[in-house]
């Protein structure tokens, strides 16, 4: 079957740059992305594209490019999901907040609303995709409500599960390292999984596309993300040890990253990782372990998620330790909140969990991050639910520049890698800060004997 309407549930940091992509290379196929979220909308359609919702190096292009020819947002869920011949549900899966799995098991509600509101429209056959992070067994679940709820109406289950990178998004979905689809081993199911194939085979390699059945597809996804997370939370163990030790951590990661066994990639120390995906899936993992009994396998993969959670808290006790051990009414300035550089993206920032830590020892906290908006930032916080709203305003401000974040500041706390942090003139930022001036770079991005040469307390992750 050729595709010739695609239809996407949940125009998020998913199904936005994906849709975008398949729209630009298959300008045969109608690509609708919907979502009720009419302000997120909106802003996906706003003419001057530098304000879509999501920041992705080179994807205002690709959208200013396909809008208006082929590729489509509104929220008018249900003739989208009419007009489809396949469906992409690529809607949020939090980790669950109550109830059996709290704190562990992903959320499928958002996910089983999609599949009751496709069976209520749905009038013709419909291959549905699952482009979501989820658990294994969601298709599962996912196909016993739209066989037994719909119009008669046969659906086809497909994993398709995304393997980018908030802040490389773009360049993830043009030049994948493989796409990954599951799905039935019936003979329509085999079908259906021919036609999503067909329609990556617009740009990419017919050996990177590969097929399997639905659960591998599935399970592959959070494997892949226990594995990377892994790697971050061991070299970041090793951190502390070199702290310890006097070794330094960067030139333990360049020793071993040269062994072809362990590869360079994931092996950056850091005030620890961040990201929907990350903590979510191994959390997911952890809770699939322990529901089929396997207790040793489940604190096999907890433990990164805890190595993870004292890095955070390392760094905060770090700060405060280093400042004679009191941080009251200190003004810190925090560079970076996003999770990483290049994104917009802070769900599980380390910053978040840093600056909540130092609003419990009562600092006042300035922010610069060039994506992140001061109403986001409060948003995160309050999210917490460690104070009410009106106490952590009392505690944290933002600001127009760096420069303007670090003005009188008692120490800086580089947060996210964003490459402009590298360029600042340092010397003028420690002329303006009071003496003596502290940086603690949980990113590694600046030259300590640089840094130190200027009259910086620079203090970095392992060495």
């Amino acid at each position: 079957m050729s595709i010739t309407k695609i239809c996407c549930i949940g125009a998020g940091y998913v199904g936005g740059p994906t849709m975008a992509v398949i729209a630009q290379k298959c300008p045969q196929i109608q690509v609708t992305v919907v979502d009720l979220n009419q302000e997120r909308i909106a802003a996906w359609n706003n003419e001057d594209v530098t304000t879509i919702p999501i920041y992705e190096p080179g994807l205002a292009e690709i959208v200013a490019e396909a809008r208006g020819r082929n590729l489509f947002f509104s929220t008018d869920v249900e003739k989208a999901i009419d007009e489809a011949e396949m469906i992409f549900i690529s809607v949020n899966t939090p980790t669950k907040t109550y109830g059996k799995g709290k704190g562990m098991a992903a959320d499928l509600k958002f996910i089983e609303l999609c599949a009751r509101q496709i069976a209520k429209v749905a009038k013709d056959n419909k291959i549905v995709v699952e482009k979501s992070t989820l658990p294994v067994r969601t298709a599962e679940a996912l196909k016993s409500i739209l066989d037994h709820t719909g119009n008669g109406v046969q659906f086809q289950i497909l994993s398709n599960p995304e393997f980018l990178a908030e802040g490389t998004a773009v360049s993830d979905l043009l030049a994948p390292d493989r796409i990954l689809i599951g799905g039935d081993t019936t003979p329509e199911g085999e079908k259906a999984i021919q036609s999503l194939v067909a329609v990556y085979a617009n740009w990419v390699a017919p050996e990177k596309i590969l097929t399997t059945n639905v659960w591998s597809s599935e399970l592959s996804k959070l494997t892949a993300n226990a594995f990377l997370a892994q790697r971050i939370s061991s070299i970041n163990a090793m951190s502390e040890l070199c702290e310890k030790t006097g070794a330094d951590v960067n030139e333990v990661a360049r020793a071993i990253g040269m062994d072809s066994r362990i590869g360079p990639k994931f092996l950056k120390a850091s005030v620890g990782f961040g990201g929907s995906c990350f903590q979510k899936d191994i959390l997911n993992l952890v809770y699939i372990a322990k529901s089929y009994g396997l207790q040793e396998v489940a604190d096999y993969w907890e433990q990164v998620i805890i190595m993870n959670d004292h890095q955070k808290r390392r760094f905060s006790n770090k700060i405060v330790q280093t400042l004679y051990n009191t941080v009251a009414d200190k003004k810190i300035a925090l560079l970076g909140w996003a999770f990483k550089k290049d994104t917009n993206d802070t769900r599980e920032s380390a910053a978040i969990y840093v600056a909540d830590d130092l609003i419990n020892e009562e600092a006042r906290l300035t922010v610069y991050d060039p994506k992140v908006s001061f109403s986001k930032i409060l948003s995160d916080l309050d999210y917490l639910e460690s104070r009410t709203p009106a106490q952590n305003k009392e505690h944290i401000a933002s600001a127009a520049n760096a420069y303007e974040a670090c003005q009188n500041a008692h120490a800086i706390a580089i947060l996210t890698e964003w490459d402009e942090f590298r360029s600042y003139d340092w010397q003028k930022i420690y002329d303006s800060m009071q003496k003596p001036a502290f940086v603690f770079d949980g990113r590694n991005i600046l030259d300590a004997d640089q840094m130190k040469a200027i009259g910086f307390v620079y203090l970095g992750i392992g060495a």
